[in-house]
């Protein structure tokens, strides 16, 4: 049953002891919140990379050097690690409304401090700090706003939807990256101002701050969609984390996809790095992310649907995820050739089109095999594995890279920061985090057996 009206409830709705066991509605209004959570995770993820693919304009304007413009979007993993635990007792704890609306206000003041960096009668010395305390901000609300995808998914919509939410809510992350990679490149190469481009970012943070404070004005429906919904974050928080850390599949698929989530990090952050060393252009680079993306958002829509139908998570995981590898490896052979515009690109929409199919899904099958610690927590977790890895595999790609001075092909402002020797130790880290995966991970569907079992009950009485 589907109901779009909160004047249309009924006692029975209102108070879950009046409810019959195993009544179950969906609202219609769960589509407005699913649309505010992807316009928030899409401002998000654009103020994350809005500087990596314009990083060489951007260290000019703010006088600093490339490797400090990186930790512009380091400062997200950094900052994520320590307040992810937080946001996941807090989506548990406190609810939905509380976390995102937290998010939304965090995200536009970091976005307009990022502004007020820049503005010309803030000191040359001070703009640098200035912008990345306004990323910090943002990087504080990212963990507010990415844990919440699995999360709306339980709460608000039925079995047979539950992927596709998730996928949807979780593509707009990507999305965001999309906007960064396109139009960073474009507006400074129009208008070579970094604070027009800072103050374009700005507006959707404050509209989508707007929407989230007066338009959500509830965490959970009044009648669950389903029967997990019901006993979501059934377990407390801490019993939550130690139930997860005796758990083997959900460790395995913590290390395992966590260093996925690190390899495409490293991915977005460096990609312009990666190619200007051999002559392409950071509107190149652009487009390569670009259509990286595109196609990881068509990937993640097909897979979605298939997952929603079939419920073959494990499967689908495992073969994106080697299909995967197969695709990183490849991207770095042909990054390092000259004048392969049209196989970069291609290799590039590959890459994203398995990559990013496996993100929704694979978030799905950490609160499969956990159940029924709270989705929050099961995501989360993923996510700061994600985060720490993240940082030691930039960290490592950067010690890697061989200077090259005086480049005659290079486009990098700086002469050259990257070479054949990083890009190739992202692909075997790919690899082996797929390899293991593939080989050591089983479990049983917890979430959706519960839910068979409370149907079976529902229908004895």
């Amino acid at each position: 049953m589907e109901d779009g009206a909160a004047s249309s409830q009924t006692p029975a709705e209102l108070s879950p002891a009046l409810r019959k066991a195993g009544e179950f509605r969906v609202y219609r209004r769960r589509w407005f919140v699913l649309c505010v959570l992807c316009l928030l995770n899409c401002s998000n993820s654009v103020q994350w990379l809005t500087f990596a693919p314009v990083a060489d304009q951007t260290a000019e304007d703010l006088q600093v050097s490339l490797d400090e413009v990186n930790w512009l979007s380091v400062v997200y993993m950094v900052v994520a690690i320590p307040i992810s635990f937080i946001t996941t007792w807090m989506l548990d704890t406190l609810g939905l409304r509380l976390t995102m609306i937290l998010g939304s206000w965090l995200n536009m003041a970091g976005s307009a401090l990022r502004v007020v960096g820049v503005l010309s009668y803030v000191p040359e010395w001070s703009m640098f700090p200035v912008v990345m305390a306004g990323q910090s901000l943002c990087a504080l609300a990212q963990p507010l706003v990415i844990f919440s995808p699995t999360k709306l998914a339980a709460l608000w919509f039925p079995e047979h939807q539950r992927a596709t939410a998730n996928m949807i809510a979780s593509m707009s992350n990507p999305l965001g990256l999309l906007i960064a990679n396109v139009f960073s490149p474009m507006i400074i190469s129009n208008t070579n101002s970094l604070l027009t481009l800072l103050i374009i970012y700005a507006t959707p943070a404050a509209v989508v701050c707007f929407l989230a404070t007066v338009g959500i004005r509830e965490g959970v429906p009044p009648t669950p969609p389903s029967a997990s919904a019901e006993t979501s974050s059934s377990e407390p928080f801490i019993q939550g984390i130690k139930l997860l850390m005796k758990n083997k599949a959900y460790l395995i698929l913590l290390l395992c996809f966590g260093s996925g989530i690190a390899i495409f990090t490293c991915f977005s952050t460096l990609l312009e790095q990666m190619l200007c060393v051999k002559g392409y252009s950071s509107d190149f680079a652009g487009l390569c992310g670009a259509l990286f993306i595109v196609f990881g958002v068509i990937g993640a829509g097909l897979l979605g649907l298939f997952v929603d139908k079939t419920k073959k998570f494990t499967e689908a995981t495992k073969i994106n995820m080697c299909l995967t590898s197969l695709t990183c490896s490849v991207f770095a052979v042909v990054s390092q050739m000259r004048e392969q515009k049209a196989l970069v690109c291609a290799v590039c929409a590959l890459f994203g089109l398995f990559g990013f199919a496996i993100y929704p899904v694979a978030m799905e099958l950490s609160v499969e095999c956990s159940y029924p610690v709270g989705e929050a927590t099961s995501a989360g977790l993923i996510f700061i594995s994600g985060q720490i890895q993240s940082i030691i595999y930039i960290v490592l790609l950067q010690a890697l890279t061989k200077r090259m001075a005086g480049s005659p092909i290079s486009l990098c402002a700086t002469g050259g920061d990257a070479n054949l020797m990083p890009v190739l130790v992202m692909a075997g880290l790919c690899c082996v985090g797929s390899c293991c995966f593939v080989i050591f991970f089983h479990t049983e569907y917890r979430r959706l057996h519960a839910e068979a079992d409370a149907a079976a009950d529902a229908s004895t009485h």
